[in-house]
């Protein structure tokens, strides 16, 4: 029987795994779920009763996923983006995003009206919450950490289960 890891969405597994990838992990025994978000963690959690459960979510989610999981639950402090880019810092995200080919629509982003003069981790969190980057940005984030530097509630729920 393997561990389960309930997470709130699809970019949490994507991350999770890029994680196990970067710190040559084994996932074998662990099967990592997308719950579909925060309020159906009781029913998620119930259907792998009798099982190791553990749990990552956002810090505005942390009430539902503590009231059912208790201390399994791990917290991002303010979601997986601003966690990645904490990690490595703006200006090595901003390299991976070169690298990806996309430096000049993340310009053409902070130029726009609404997102000029605020602090580059913010425009940095929001540009990668759209446009499908979400999904495809985790793992080159992940890859671009030296193991030490990858986030603790992302290592922390990996170890746990």
């Amino acid at each position: 029987m393997c561990a389960v890891v309930l997470v709130e969405g699809v970019t949490d597994r994507i991350a999770l795994e890029a994680v196990a990838g970067r710190l040559g992990l084994d996932l074998g025994g662990i099967e990592i779920v997308p719950i579909g978000g925060a309020q159906a963690i009781r029913r998620a959690s119930a259907a792998y009763d009798g099982r190791e459960v553990a749990g990552l979510c956002d810090v505005g989610e942390e009430r539902w996923f503590r009231r059912v999981l208790g201390e399994a639950t791990y917290v991002c402090i303010e979601d997986l983006e601003d966690e990645l880019i904490r990690a490595l810092g703006a200006e090595r995200v901003q390299e991976v995003i070169d690298a990806q080919g996309e430096l000049d629509t993340f310009r053409n982003f902070q130029n726009q009206l609404f997102w000029r003069g605020r602090p580059v981790e913010s425009q940095l969190r929001r540009w990668l919450q759209n446009g499908g980057r979400q999904h495809r940005y985790p793992p080159h984030l992940v890859e671009a950490m030296e193991p030490a530097e990858i986030p603790r509630p992302l290592v922390g729920v990996l170890a746990h289960a």
